[in-house]
């Protein structure tokens, strides 16, 4: 099954896909100008990689951030199954894995390696 995760952000969606077995790749971050832009870039990008689930990160911590991601996700309009992985500290755990990379900057990258712990995470505790 084809999986993607995305990590949303205010400013940027992570996004990670897993196309077979286990490897999991982050892609390049979905910038977000609006919340109709970045859904709409959402959608194109389930649609080019035929994705057949969708894990969608979740903060356990934050209250306000759960009610916007779970608005955000409605207005995708899935056609496929979707489910919502915890992802606490998923961020920082990522900007630890890429520090010393050539100057660190906010591109997406620290984002879509957040969105691909998440779908880490999810394969690890869904393992049968």
């Amino acid at each position: 099954m084809k999986l993607a995760s995305i990590d949303i952000g205010l400013k940027r969606i992570g996004v990670a896909i897993c196309l077979s077995s286990n490897i999991v790749t982050p892609q390049t971050a979905i910038l977000r100008k609006n919340r109709n832009q970045a859904a709409n870039d959402v959608n194109a990008f389930l649609k080019e990689w035929e994705i057949e689930k969708l894990i969608v990160g979740l903060p356990s911590a934050s209250e306000d951030m759960q009610k916007r991601i779970q608005h955000f996700v409605k207005l995708l309009e899935l056609e496929i199954p979707y489910e919502f992985q915890e992802e606490n500290m998923s961020s920082i755990e990522a900007e630890d894995l890429i520090k010393g990379d050539i100057k660190y900057k906010r591109d997406g990258r620290v984002d879509s390696i957040a969105a691909q712990i998440i779908l880490e995470r999810y394969l690890t505790s869904n393992k049968q």
